[in-house]
């Protein structure tokens, strides 16, 4: 399983970025998705996370209402759609799968890792 994530960058507060991962190497529409970040100096944390159908998703308290994850099953891809940023979302973001197909928000429950996206958030 590859999972290829994109769409970082530089962002001004109160900006919106979305990012995206493509997956392949197994069929995608039968697994959940997350997406977690890490900041420097900080652990690796849940940001939230889309069902194998895409009907459940849930969110991080710090992200909630800010932040949306999508996927196109067609495309093999998810989204994460963040909107209203802060400095404090600055980050490396990872997208991620496992064998489940709700999510988990325990990192441990995911098997394979993307290579992360850079978003910095300024002031």
């Amino acid at each position: 399983v590859q999972l290829q994530a994109s769409g970082g960058g530089l962002v001004q507060a109160g900006g919106s970025l979305r990012l995206s991962c493509a997956a392949s190497g197994r069929t995608f529409s039968a697994y959940a998705m997350g997406w977690f970040r890490q900041a420097p100096g900080k652990e690796r944390e849940f940001v939230g996370g889309i069902s194998w159908s895409g009907d459940n998703t849930y969110y991080a308290d710090s992200v909630r209402g800010r932040f949306t994850i999508s996927r196109d099953n067609a495309k093999n891809t998810v989204y994460l759609q963040m909107n209203s940023l802060k400095p404090e979302d600055t980050a490396v973001y990872y997208c991620a799968t496992g064998s489940r197909r709700f999510t988990f928000t325990s990192l441990h429950e995911y098997d394979y890792w993307g290579q992360g996206t850079l978003v910095t958030v300024s002031s």
